[in-house]
């Protein structure tokens, strides 16, 4: 049990969102991840994103700070940085300072890029989803958009992307033996998810009205309704052939198949809908909807979720010192990695990670008495 990704080498700068889910998600699968961090503490069961990872306690204010990190990057495949453009540069860790690992794989996470007009200036997962027009398409035709929780750009957007410059830089490097600057910048991973959406769009089958669309909750087929319960269900039958065994178990009108994607008759449709879901309490339309191809399923809440039988089959969820978390995903058939542990402290394997660059102990004490093992 080992993992896919045994012998890569990472090291992780200390920050935010997108960027330590990055590194977590390369530290399941076998990365060896060390994580740079400001100064030591306590151990935090509740950190799932520092799982997998060693972590080492740097003040990178200092010069020899600063010489530290640079012996332990001078070693690695990739480096993971998060800070605004230019940060790294000032602290002398920039693309351009590791001239003895020229293979390096630098990966740079931020929401609007390194470069740009706003490239240097703040902003958050709403922010970037507002820009390209992603969250103008959430929430109710007579609502304001909802934010998607901070999915769309920091994890789908940015996390994800992120890897994906990653791994496709890995793979060039095999043949030019050269790493590169991967610019993973929120603004576009998450543009380039909406590749269904621009394409409807240039047909004229989106419109830019809220709860209209195919995919927003305008079709009454796709979409959540309360049921008795005050509890919600989620019905999603795109096709025809699914569309019919919806009809068919929640008792609607036969002739709603022959047009089902007429969107004249959507409004309507959802308000009856409506009325019919309001009937059973969610786990009785559950109970109807099992085993069927009706695409119609419970909204769980968080802590339902682990419990499912489908999600308790395939361990989805896993619980690490009593704290809930997902398992490492995607599954391979031979490289499986080993079950998550809690994060360590951190700064807990600074000596030994300095140790293993070369330090010796004399070293290290005087690096700890001038405040540069913080």
């Amino acid at each position: 049990m080992s993992g896919p990704l045994k012998g890569l080498k990472v090291v992780e700068m200390q920050g935010l969102g997108p960027a330590p889910l990055a590194g977590q998600f390369l530290a399941d699968l076998g990365a060896e991840v060390v994580l740079v961090t400001r100064k030591s503490g306590d151990a935090d069961p509740t950190d799932v994103n520092n799982r997998g990872k060693r972590s080492v306690a740097l003040n990178l204010k200092t010069p020899e700070g600063v010489a530290a990190a640079k012996a332990l990057v001078a070693k690695a495949d990739v480096l993971i940085e998060g800070f605004r453009p230019g940060v790294m540069e000032r602290m002398g860790l920039g693309p351009g300072d590791f001239p003895q690992n020229p293979g390096l794989v630098f990966a740079r996470m931020t929401g609007w890029g390194q470069d740009g007009p706003l490239a240097k200036t703040a902003g958050h997962d709403l922010n970037y989803l507002g820009l390209t027009g992603f969250v103008h398409a959430l929430g109710p035709a007579d609502g304001v958009p909802a934010p998607p929780l901070n999915i769309g750009a920091d994890y789908g957007g940015g996390t994800m992307f992120l890897l994906f410059g990653i791994m496709a830089a890995l793979y060039e490097r095999q043949t030019s033996g050269k790493g590169q600057v991967v610019d993973a910048a929120m603004v576009d991973g998450a543009s380039a998810m909406m590749g269904l959406v621009h394409s409807m769009i240039a047909r004229g089958q989106w419109s830019e009205e809220r709860e209209a669309n195919l995919l927003d909750g305008g079709a009454p087929f796709y979409r959540t309704y309360e049921c008795a319960d005050g509890k919600f269900f989620a019905v999603g039958p795109l096709e025809p052939q699914f569309f019919a065994q919806l009809v068919k178990l929640a008792g609607l009108p036969e002739d709603h198949k022959a047009t089902q994607m007429d969107a004249r008759a959507w409004p309507d449709r959802r308000a009856a809908y409506a009325e019919v879901f309001r009937q059973k309490t969610r786990d009785e339309w559950a109970a109807i909807f099992d085993g069927s191809d009706a695409c119609a399923t419970p909204v769980l809440t968080w802590s339902e979720a682990p419990d499912h039988p489908h999600l308790a089959a395939r361990g989805t969820f896993t619980k690490v010192d009593g704290v809930t978390q997902a398992a490492p995903a995607p599954r391979f058939s031979r490289s499986t990695p080993p079950a998550p542990e809690s994060p360590v402290a951190p700064g807990s394997d600074t000596e030994t990670v300095l140790r293993d660059l070369g330090y010796d102990d004399d070293a290290i004490a005087q690096l700890r008495a001038a405040g540069v093992l913080t």
